[in-house]
């Protein structure tokens, strides 16, 4: 039997441990944490990330290893990727991980992108302030995730409670976009070039975390520009898996926000709304097996449940929801969960996800 070592255990290792069975795939992982999510989906080993000796003995014995996040340390990684096969590649990692280092890599590829310039300090965020424009958004280049590590500038004011609101890490400062949507194109490849990608899909976040997501979400000229740029980021990083490009629209333009070097939160409607899920096509890219066809299998949205999970499931059950449950300790800002709907044209699938809302909102 194939296997696959996964560093991360959250609820994307859990989604990939459940894609991993149907075809036959081991999975074990590695995580610090007592009770996360994938122990459901296989063995945990239970230790640091960057521990060098659990590291070796979870890749032992593994055709590939992959992860769920992309804050695992590189140099930790570097250590097993002479004796094992790390996938998706560690330059695509480290492009992800500095902000500074991933807009500069959109520059390079010809991916059009907000303004932005890095920042060291009060005095640089001021100079930002002007070379850039007000308003702007002040980000941390590493370890921001939902939101978290950002601070928006509105006025030259509030220089300084951003500075001191943030972390005291490296920053860039970028444009402010007034934009008319977010999306995100969710692609796999696999090590020969061959490349599989899924419908635009269109994407609301509130307080920076992602809410809800529906799929096919965009005219073919835009999703066309946006696979175009996915194609030409994964080319160039030779890369292996699953990969979100997420994107400002600007009308008929896309400006590029951020990618991630793995399985993600806007592709969790592919489960049941596509002909082979996004995380069947990162282990199957991972393993070099052919990988499977990403078509939408109707219209789709996916709500996250943040926070708490919604007392009255029989009744999402009831109208049609996929409900998931990641089996996490409710907390405020929490992703614990997930619900799917599908429908055969966008009206009503758009009927079913307001029916859905309802229903989590009512508890």
């Amino acid at each position: 039997m194939p296997r696959v070592a996964i560093i991360g255990a959250g609820q994307l290792g859990q989604m990939l441990g459940d894609a991993a069975r149907p075809l036959g795939v081991e999975c074990v992982f590695l995580d610090p944490s007592e009770s996360p999510p994938a122990a459901s989906a296989g063995t945990v080993v239970r230790s640091a990330f960057d521990d060098a000796a659990a590291l070796s003995r979870l890749a032992a014995g593994t055709q590939a290893v992959t992860y769920e996040f992309e804050n695992v340390p590189v140099d930790a990684l570097t250590g097993i990727a002479a004796h094992s096969c790390v996938r998706p590649p560690l330059g695509a990692l480290r492009a992800a991980q500095d902000r500074a280092r991933e807009k500069a890599l959109f520059e390079e590829l010809g991916i059009p992108l907000p303004r932005w310039r890095t920042v060291d300090g009060e005095d640089e965020l001021y100079a930002a302030a002007r070379d850039v424009g007000l308003p702007l958004v002040v980000k941390t280049r590493r370890f921001g995730y939902d939101g978290k590590g950002q601070a928006i500038v509105r006025h030259e004011d509030d220089i300084p409670a951003a500075v001191a609101g943030l972390p005291r890490r490296p920053l860039i400062a970028e444009q402010w976009i007034d934009f008319d949507r977010e999306v995100s194109a969710i692609a796999a490849r696999a090590a020969d070039g061959q490349t599989a990608v899924y419908p635009l899909t269109q994407n609301v976040h509130e307080n920076g975390i992602l809410r809800t997501s529906i799929a096919p979400a965009a005219p073919d000229s835009l999703a066309a520009l946006a696979n175009e740029y996915v194609a030409r980021l994964m080319t160039h990083l030779d890369y292996v898996g699953v990969l979100a490009l997420e994107f400002f629209v600007v009308g008929d333009s896309l400006l590029a926000n951020e990618f991630a070097p793995r399985v993600h939160n806007s592709g969790h409607w592919t489960i049941e709304g596509a002909a082979t899920s996004q995380f069947e096509n990162h282990l199957r890219a991972v393993l070099d097996l052919p990988l499977g066809d990403t078509a939408a299998v109707a219209h789709v949205g996916m709500v996250n449940l943040i926070g708490s999970m919604p007392a009255r499931r029989s009744e999402i059950l009831d109208a049609g929801g996929y409900l998931h449950d990641y089996g996490k300790a409710p907390r405020p800002g929490r992703k614990l969960g997930h619900v799917t709907v599908l429908g055969a044209d966008a009206d009503e699938r758009d009927r079913r996800l307001g029916a859905l809302a309802k229903l989590i909102s009512s508890g």
